[in-house]
């Protein structure tokens, strides 16, 4: 069951859930806007390798906002600290970016029980798209979660700025012939 946005503000104030810096301005019939954090990074290699060392360039991004191109992955954080204990967070792109041809948090869009930080956001443009610091950029939901929780305890959940796996952690497929 997916929490109301009436909810997501009481669930908040109640210590289960947290969004800070908190603006109710920000809630939705089912969500919770969040926005975008001032640095993105990009794959520094040509080619990602996902066995292999992933170095990142980083830029902050000026006042008058940077412009996403097609063809890359550009990787950027929440303003807000999100997560919870008791509740699952799902992050997605608002359907307004969207709408522009910037896809956000799309591979990685469930979140944990017991993550608690700036979430790494995922980006990719179709077309060329200007993004802005500090604005609205996406939404959370948080889902109800049944019986057998278990909290997340990887490194992920404590990291509070875009990061990549670190070398050998995404094994190789093992592949079998038949």
């Amino acid at each position: 069951m997916i929490l109301t946005g009436p909810e997501i503000q009481r669930q908040r104030d109640l210590g289960a859930l947290t969004i800070e810096p908190f603006t109710p301005a920000q809630v939705n019939p089912v969500s919770y806007n969040y926005r975008l954090g001032p640095v993105l990074r990009t794959h520094r290699a040509g080619t990602a390798d996902t066995h292999g060392q992933l170095d990142l360039d980083e830029v902050e991004i000026p006042e008058e906002g940077i412009v996403l191109m097609p063809g890359r992955v550009y990787l950027g954080t929440t303003v807000e600290t999100i997560g919870s204990t008791e509740f699952v967070p799902s992050l997605i792109g608002r359907s307004s970016v969207g709408r522009l041809g910037l896809f956000v948090q799309y591979a990685a869009d469930l979140g944990q029980i017991g993550a608690c930080h700036h979430w790494t956001l995922e980006f990719k443009a179709v077309q060329p798209v200007r993004v802005y610091a500090d604005r609205v950029i996406g939404q959370v939901s948080f889902w109800a979660a049944t019986s057998g929780r278990l909290p997340y305890t990887g490194r992920f959940g404590r990291i509070d700025e875009a990061t990549v796996p670190p070398p050998g952690l995404l094994a190789p497929a093992v592949l079998s012939h038949a």
